[in-house]
Formats: structure tokens, sequence, C-alpha cells
């Protein structure tokens, strides 16, 4: 199909216009386009041109036969319906012409009923044809935007993001961290129509609650102290496009009813100015808690929640696709490998064991921190299970377990160990290890979490709760 036009396209290659002439007013009560050519070369041509659904063709033609048409057509890169059209006599050549790729045959003479028929099975059989090569496709997908994998449930994400894009409605994700929200909203924002204005996404774990109403909405010159001049928050910088509030259950009750406001109206206000401002965006939101649980406790506004709660989806943990760890873990391993100049290419047995079953509490971003610590502390071809992290030949199963490690291998580090030294609380021994990690990367919160193999955001938030309790 080609242009505006969207009927399948016929091409009938018969060197009699008058049969052509026949043929075409047999078929003017289907919803199709038809075009005739009378000679063999000119025929092949239009076909490899105009990639029609189905093509009538006379066996009998000046200059390319009908049989060389048939193999080059095999050849092409689509393959149309090919009904062949023979004379009285030559059913032996009809019946060679379909070993060779043909869908159906008419032997002439044939009436109206008859052709049309035919025309319309071979229209329905490219309808088939087109929608399992489609499935197929997508089922056989590895990649799709940001995401690497082909299990089941990412491909039901897939699948989800491209129906939900083309929307303009609100979508609300939920996973643990580690799963790829920002990669999925991003992934929404690149399918859908908005794709070439701006995509500003905004951390709501990361900023400070003072902060956080200034990060949306800008702020106007000497709104608060340190407000030098007029600056644009998050809302106006995505007008047009999309805003990605990551982490949305930590954001403050009072600023969720303005953020509710805003989402109802496109309208919101400067800290500190009176000017109505309006604006375009979409609104992609994400969250690693339960969000129900979240407003039972009174932490999250139902009403915010139901507003921006339209399209759900929901990311599987790393450990739900299996099946995904070692081909995301060979992506990482490529694309490090080639940025530090390294010649890591695969994995020994034993470590894809260890990948395959360790239970990745921090799912992908763990994976990724994982491979990216293998290819920048060791060399070689091929990883070994000895250059994985102690952690995961510990077996830690969940966060806590891999802090208590944590802990415990930098306690043995120290080379102070004390058979009588008391037993200190599980807290305690995440603070001592998360506070080394931070002293031993130079104060770099993001490199220290990278090695502790959580998010940057965890750390800030349990430094932040250190602080309060201390005060």
């Amino acid at each position: 199909m080609s242009g505006e036009n969207t009927l399948p396209r016929v091409i009938l290659i018969e060197d009699s216009r008058a049969l052509g002439k026949v043929y075409q007013e047999y078929l003017s009560t289907l919803p199709i386009q038809i075009e005739q050519f009378t000679e063999g070369k000119s025929g092949l041509n239009a076909v490899l041109e105009l990639r029609p659904e189905v093509v009538l063709l006379d066996l009998n033609l000046p200059g390319i036969s009908g049989q060389e048409i048939l193999a080059r057509l095999n050849e092409a890169e689509f393959q149309p319906a090919v009904v062949v059209v023979t004379a009285h006599g030559s059913v032996g050549s009809a019946v060679e012409a379909m070993r060779d790729g043909a869908f159906d045959f008419l032997q002439k003479p044939f009436d109206a009923e008859r052709l049309r028929v035919t025309v319309k099975n071979a229209l329905e059989k490219q309808s088939l044809t087109s929608l399992v090569k489609s499935y197929k496709e997508s089922l056989e997908r590895d990649h799709f935007h940001g995401f690497v994998g082909s299990s089941i449930p990412i491909q039901a994400v897939y699948r989800i993001i491209e129906s939900a894009a083309a929307s303009r409605a609100s979508v609300f994700l939920t996973g643990e961290s580690g799963t790829g929200k920002e990669v999925c909203a991003n992934a929404i924002h690149q399918e859908g129509d908005r794709r070439d204005k701006p995509f500003i996404p905004l951390n709501c774990a990361a900023i400070p609650k003072d902060l956080m109403e200034s990060e949306i909405f800008g702020h106007v010159k000497g709104s608060f102290t340190g407000a030098a001049g007029d600056r644009k928050g998050a809302a106006s910088l995505a007008n047009g496009g999309t805003l990605f509030l990551d982490e949305i259950g930590e954001m403050d009750l009072s600023l969720q009813s303005k953020l509710l406001r805003f989402v109802q109206t496109g309208t919101f206000q400067k800290v500190g100015g009176n000017e109505l401002e309006h604006v375009d965006v979409r609104f992609i939101c994400a969250t690693n808690r339960d969000p129900l649980e979240m407003i039972s406790q009174g932490t999250f506004r139902e009403d915010l929640y139901y507003r921006l709660h339209v399209i759900p989806i929901h990311l599987p943990a790393l450990r739900e696709c299996r099946e995904d760890i070692l081909q995301i873990a060979n992506h990482f391993l490529s694309e490090y490998a080639d940025e530090e100049s390294k010649e890591f290419r695969d994995f020994s047995p034993e470590a894809q064991q260890v990948l395959l079953t360790y239970q990745w509490p921090g799912n992908v971003r763990q994976l990724q921190n994982v491979i990216r610590n293998v290819v920048v502390l060791n060399e070689g071809g091929t990883v070994q299970v000895d250059m994985l992290p102690k952690l995961m030949l510990h077996g830690a199963t969940n966060l806590e377990d891999s802090v208590e490690n944590i802990a415990s291998v930098m306690h043995d580090l120290g080379n102070h160990h004390d058979s009588n030294a008391p037993v200190l609380p599980l807290w305690l021994s995440e603070k001592k290890a998360i506070e080394a990690a931070i002293e031993q990367c130079g104060g770099n919160i993001p490199k220290a979490a990278s090695l502790l193999e959580v998010s940057p955001s965890t750390i800030y938030r349990k430094k932040q709760s250190w602080e309060e309790n201390e005060t």
C-alpha cells in the first residue's frame, strides 16, 4: 500500500487489455485498487515498487515469462499472494507454479464469482500472514527503547507501552527499585507523538522537601532566601512534552494538593508569584511502594492517586524474568568493556550460574552495577566467578541481607575482629557500612551507592533519617 489510499492493492499482469478490462470489472465490487500491466518486465517492476497484497499473474507474457516473475518474487523482500492465471490445457504449469510459491491458480475461462472468491481468499491470507508476522516480531523483540529482555513479563510491558503511548492519559508506574521505571517512562514518551518535545524527569526522593515545590513549579526572584532570580520549574520545562515524577510517594502532603490542582487544570503558580501559568503536560509518575498502603497510612492523597492512576504499568522484578538475566548481563558487559577498552566478551559457566541463581534485590540497576564493577576492577576475556562481588557468593537474598553482609565484609577488611566485641544492631552496622563506603569514595554518594549496590536515593533517605534521630 502506498500514498493516502489505504485500500489493498492488486496488480494484474495480463497481456490482453480486453481481458484485463473484464477482470477489473469482475473485481469492481471489492474494496481494492487494481492496476494492469501488459508485459512481464513492467509488471515485475510495478510489483517490486508498489508492493501489492495480491498479484494476478498470466504465465504467458511477452518479454519476461510468468514463471520468471514468480521466481523473482520468491527472492523479494516481501511476499505478495500470487494467483496464477493459465489457459486451458496448461494445468501442469499452474501446479508447478503452486510448488514454486503461488497461492492459487485460475484456469481460463472463469466467471466473476470465481475470480472474486480467489482474490478475497488471497487478501485474507495476506492479512493473516501480516498479523502472524506482527505477533512474531512482537514476541521475538529482545530490545525496546532502553529495555533489554524477551521474557513474557517484559514483552507484556512492551505491548502496554505501545498502547499507552498514543494516549494523553496519565500513567502510574509501580515496581521495585531498579526495575527500570524511568526507562519505561522515557519509552512511553519516545513512542508517543510528544517524542520531539521535552522529557523532564524529577526524583521526588532526591530533592529536599523545602525545595520540591520550586523544583516543580519554579520561583520568582526574592521568593525565598537564595532565590537570586526567576527560575523555571519542571512544569514549565516539560510544556508540550512529558513530566515524569519518580518516587511520587515521597512528596509532602501539602505539595500533593497543589500537584492535584495542576493535574486537574494544567495551571500553576511559581513560588512567590501571582501569575497563573498554563502548560500542556503529560504526567507519568512512579513509586516503588504500595500506593494503596500509602493512602491507608495517610501519606498519599487518594484523590491524587485516582487522578494519576489512569493507565497502570507494573514493572516486574528481575527474579521474575530469569530468562533475561544473561541477556541483560551480556548487554552491559559488551557496553562497559567497549567503554573501558577491556577484552571481556562472555561469562564462564560458573559465573552464569551465580548470575542466574542470585535473587537480585536491586534488580536491573544492581545487575548493571555488578557488571560495571567487574569490568572496571578486572582483566580478561571471560568473567570468572571469583570476579563477582563477594556479596553474591554469600547468597544474600534481599536488601537487608545485602547491607548486613556489607557490614560483615567491611568489618573483616578492617582487621579489627574481636570475638568479645558486642553485636551491633543491624541499623548501626548498616550506618557504619554506608559511612565507610562514602568515606572510601571521597564523599561521592552515587559512587558509594554503586559499590553498595543500592540506589543513591536510598542512602540520601537513610542519612536524613539518621540526622533527624540525632537532633
